[in-house]
């Protein structure tokens, strides 16, 4: 299958009912996310930006989400005006925040919180790409942890901070890695796996070969289609058992 066929498949389900971008404030300062709506939603999904920002990569993610039957909220975690354009920005944007978890959290809860009073009922899953799964996996570890039923990390970071830890009580957790990931090693998912089973957390691997870092990303060399589809695939299976009870 081409990407052009992958994209065409994806377009089959009804359009968004609503589909807009959503300002909001956290601290006086102004932020910029996306919702999509779905008719007769069976749950939220919280999407968490990759490094570059809320693009329209994320906006796409959205769209088709609503097109299965979910809403979707893609949060902004660097603010209106952040620069993005260049390796050294993106170091930039995403270091202040691994540096400051007590203004990560923060800006979870307010993404979070923006997605809750726009769904009203039914329940949440998280999912992040690269930069974003090492910040779902910093709402799983947090007193935010319960607001969703489950998360989802595609090549996300893994790593635990020094002085956080997992206690065993988090919603599962399913992770989707390239095999060939330079980023995230088959070691660091190796240290990932021994950390949740020594705090008997539930949690899947999915693991594609082949695939490097940041495989999902449309449109770019890293780009594997196989591992996208497959990806996406457990993941809507994910979403069907998590929103489903």
């Amino acid at each position: 299958m081409r990407l052009t066929a992958l994209l065409a498949a994806t377009t089959i389900c009804a359009a968004p009912a609503l589909a807009e971008d959503v300002a909001y404030t956290v601290d006086g300062q102004a932020f910029t996310g996306y919702w999509a709506a779905a008719d007769n939603p069976r749950g939220t999904v919280l999407i968490i930006h990759d490094w570059d920002g809320m693009t329209d990569y994320e906006r796409r993610r959205a769209d088709m989400l609503a097109e299965l039957g979910y809403n979707a909220f893609a949060l902004d975690m660097f603010g209106d005006g952040t620069p993005t354009e260049t390796m050294d920005h993106r170091r930039a944007a995403t270091g202040a925040l691994y540096g400051d978890r007590t203004r990560m959290r923060a800006l979870l809860r307010a993404g979070a919180d923006a997605a809750l009073a726009r769904a009203g009922t039914g329940g949440m899953v998280v999912m992040g790409y690269c930069f974003g799964g090492a910040v779902a996996l910093e709402m799983a570890r947090s007193d935010m942890a319960g607001l969703a039923e489950g998360y989802a990390i595609f090549h996300g970071g893994l790593d635990t901070p020094e002085g956080q830890g997992w206690d065993g009580d988090e919603p599962p957790v399913l992770v989707l890695h390239g095999a060939a990931d330079t980023s995230i090693t088959m070691a660091d998912v190796a240290g990932f796996a021994t950390e949740m089973e020594a705090a008997g957390n539930t949690y899947t691997i999915e693991v594609y070969s082949g695939a490097p870092h940041a495989f999902t990303v449309f449109g770019s060399n890293r780009y594997q289609e196989r591992a996208d589809r497959e990806s996406w695939a457990a993941f809507t299976s994910f979403l069907d058992d998590r929103l489903s009870m």
